[in-house]
């Protein structure tokens, strides 16, 4: 185990890559989020059904989000690193762009187009984090990895709540989309001057070794098992976001609330989140254990759930409350992220890193559609339970059973 004095840990912690993976992040997360905050303003604006046509939107959003999370993986691990976040940043700075001149754009169903430029976007928007881990943990020494990639997530969701700042001082939701879209564009310069990571290029120069073998993960039963486990980690996190905050606005009257605001909710979730991700590697770090980090912060999570859905009523505060607490509960996602990148072998880690975190948002979609069924027999607070309950059954086992990889050297492959 080597040992760094303080002054060595500032200068990797804050090195190049880990400020640039961070920003991408940030711009990445501002982006992801914003059509959950501005879904009812923006359709609203064009006479679109918030809840009906919001829904098919946020659906088109995460499907480009797992397409884009198996094509930018695969290019990351045969074309290197950076040029995924190269390549991704130009396109969803492009479709957010184009977000933001919708009401201008007069061919075409608006409704239809709106889904299609956010397709685009998820499709983008897929290669940033993936890509931005795999290189933080290939670059920093195994002592300080869960470190620095929760430094990265810390300060990339932060996006989230810029992203709601935005809407509600320039009062207009497409300034906020062309303000992302510019974001992206000015950090694709800063990008330019950032160097391929050294574990990456070892392997490009070995011939025999197949990378980005995207089917190698369901043609062999080891790798499947670990990948589908890597996937159900996540799973309950997004369970949170897509059902509990981004519908916020659907369980106000269930609980004698007269109005809530998804775009607040976002907000409160993902401060709580930043702040729980900065001390999620530290306290991965204090354990000694992913595991035992993870499984803890799941149960708090669970707790929180299980209160904001069964203690009665509440205020609209008293949701936000909750919305807190469940994405300090949730800051495991940068970890979740890392042990995803040290599962796999350096000829598939940028595959399964980036395209792990982008399943588990291809996960929204289903289970909306299970909510939206549900609803048609029980109350609102039923079926986000129902849910619930199997998205927190699968995770838990998914972490009990998964290998720890707490200090695991990454040189190696598959």
């Amino acid at each position: 185990m080597h040992h760094f004095t303080t002054q060595e840990k500032a200068k990797i912690l804050f090195s190049f890559p880990v400020i640039i993976a961070a920003l991408g992040y940030f711009v990445d997360i501002y982006d992801l989020l914003l059509f959950g905050i501005v879904r009812i303003p923006s359709l609203k604006d064009m006479g679109l059904d918030a809840d009906k046509v919001g829904t098919m939107i946020i659906n088109y959003q995460m499907i480009g989000l797992v397409l884009g999370g198996i094509i930018w993986g695969v290019y990351g691990d045969k074309k290197g690193r950076l040029s995924v976040l190269f390549g991704s940043i130009l396109v969803y700075s492009l479709a957010n762009i184009a977000c933001g001149f919708l009401p201008e754009m007069s061919f075409g169903d608006k409704g239809m187009l709106y889904a299609w430029l956010r397709f685009i976007a998820g499709v983008g928007l897929a290669g940033e984090l993936g890509a931005g881990i795999t290189l933080v943990s290939e670059t920093l020494p195994k002592e300080l990895r869960a470190i620095g990639t929760s430094i990265v997530a810390g300060f990339g969701v932060l996006g989230a709540v810029v992203a709601q700042f935005t809407v509600e001082l320039a009062g207009s939701w497409t300034t906020a989309y062309l303000i992302g879209g510019t974001l992206g564009l000015l950090l694709l310069v800063l990008r330019i001057s950032v160097a391929e990571s050294g574990i990456f290029k070892s392997v490009k120069e070995n011939t025999a070794i197949q990378r980005g073998d995207f089917f190698s993960f369901f043609t062999r039963k080891a790798l499947f098992l670990k990948y589908i486990r890597c996937i159900l980690i996540g799973i309950p996190i997004w369970y949170c976001i897509g059902i509990l905050v981004f519908m916020a606005n659907q369980f106000a009257p269930e609980m004698g609330i007269n109005s809530i605001n998804p775009g607040k909710a976002i907000m409160w979730t993902y401060i709580a989140t930043s702040v729980s991700d900065f001390s999620s590697g530290w306290f991965s770090h204090l354990l000694q254990s992913r595991k035992k980090a993870i499984l803890y912060m799941l149960l708090f999570t669970f707790l929180g759930v299980a209160l904001l859905l069964f203690s009665g009523s509440k205020s609209e505060n008293m949701y936000y409350f909750y919305c807190a607490w469940i994405g300090f509960g949730s800051g495991f996602w940068a970890m979740f992220v890392t042990v995803a990148a040290e599962q796999f072998g350096t000829n598939l880690r940028s595959t399964a890193t980036t395209s792990v975190p982008n399943m588990v948002r291809g996960a929204v979609p289903v289970m909306l559609i299970g909510f939206d069924y549900l609803k048609q027999t029980h109350s609102v607070i039923t079926s986000a339970a129902y849910i619930g309950a199997v998205a927190f059954g699968l995770g838990i086992y998914a972490t009990l059973t998964i290998k720890e990889t707490h200090n695991r050297e990454m040189d190696f492959t598959e």
